[in-house]
């Protein structure tokens, strides 16, 4: 199939994690190259000129090159349809776009929590710093649609991207050590289990070296 997944060196880019969580519950077989975003090789050639965006991830399918993690799972879940793929979104519709709704608001809210909370403090460092009074409102916000959204183990009965994706953004809590109410604790739990995202965990161990 001749895909390849380029990612952050570092392994922190929460979109990438939701590419490469994608492509592996698809059980496709890809590669994957590093970009180190702190020597700013993203801005340069030869990359520069194969991703549009100039950002991580980027998804290789053939001689095709797509950026932006929302249009990569969009797109594996197209070429690689259920039923001989796993499915990344709920089969009903409402749910569907429910999960949609999702992605796109952790994509595009709670800046000052992705600030003060960030992946580096998930994977590698946990931080006790103190949340500012912004960061500690989109905690506010996230763990009241928390509230509503989580009744069981996911969000929709069975598994879907957005487990993931919410998952990650709770972990900036979780993770940290911030209150949170116990539902949402044993949530991030359940999904930290998936193996797809231990997968994941397995590239932190090995960027940090301490396999």
């Amino acid at each position: 199939m001749h895909l390849t997944l380029y990612a952050d060196s570092q392994f922190t880019s929460p979109y990438v994690l939701s590419s490469y969580v994608a492509l592996l519950e698809k059980e496709l077989r890809f590669e994957m190259r590093t970009v180190n975003l702190e020597e700013r090789e993203q801005l340069r050639a030869p990359y520069r000129e194969l991703a549009l965006t100039a950002r991580v991830p980027c998804l290789k399918h053939a001689d095709f090159y797509l950026t932006e993690s929302s249009a990569i799972v969009e797109y594996v879940e197209e070429m690689f349809p259920a039923p001989q793929y796993r499915a990344l979104f709920p089969a009903d519709v409402q749910q569907r776009g429910r999960a949609r709704q999702i992605q796109a608001w952790l994509r595009s809210d709670l800046g000052a929590l992705r600030q003060e909370r960030s992946t580096w403090n998930v994977f590698y460092e946990p931080t006790d710093k103190p949340l500012s009074q912004a960061a500690q409102d989109a905690a506010d916000k996230l763990l009241a649609a928390a509230e509503r959204l989580l009744q069981g183990p996911n969000l929709f009965g069975d598994w879907c991207i957005a487990d993931t994706e919410f998952a990650v953004m709770l972990s900036r809590l979780v993770k940290n050590g911030d209150p949170v109410p116990e539902k949402v604790r044993a949530y991030v739990e359940h999904q930290w289990q998936r193996p797809s995202l231990q997968a994941w965990l397995k590239n932190i161990t090995a960027a940090s070296g301490k396999e």
